[in-house]
């Protein structure tokens, strides 16, 4: 998103439109601003009674689940079902992609842990062989 224009120069411009009479067709020539953007600092002045730039604030998510302690019962107690059984199951309407990224965000995995002795057996193996 482009940095606004500064406070400092909006003054200006306004300025010279109010108090010099400046038209804002010869505003913006000056300036090297659109016209719209002139009109746009006009309007907001006159609906709030300044001119400033917005606060940058980008676009949020609305986020379906925020208890985070009651989605992890909720998965320790249906652990074993679908994403698609679970978001059906979950008490708001929710999507089974929203289900994944929250398992996600919760560490929630259905890898078997047995990967992890075996690898340690093969090592083990590995290093008895070499002696």
């Amino acid at each position: 998103m482009p940095k606004p224009y500064s406070y400092d120069l909006r003054q200006k411009v306004i300025q010279a439109i109010k108090l010099d009479g400046l038209k804002i067709s010869e505003a913006c020539l000056i300036f090297s601003i659109s016209r719209n953007t002139i009109r746009l600092w006009l309007k907001r002045e006159g609906e709030t009674g300044d001119f400033q730039a917005l606060p940058n604030q980008p676009p949020g998510n609305g986020h379906k689940i925020t208890d985070w302690e009651k989605f992890t019962k909720f998965v320790e107690v249906n652990g074993d079902k679908t994403q698609v059984e679970m978001a059906k199951l979950w008490t708001e309407e929710i999507s089974d992609r929203t289900i994944s990224r929250a398992l996600k965000k919760i560490g929630f995995t259905r890898k078997k842990k047995l990967m992890v002795i075996k690898k340690e057996m093969k090592l083990n193996d590995f290093s008895l062989n070499k002696r």
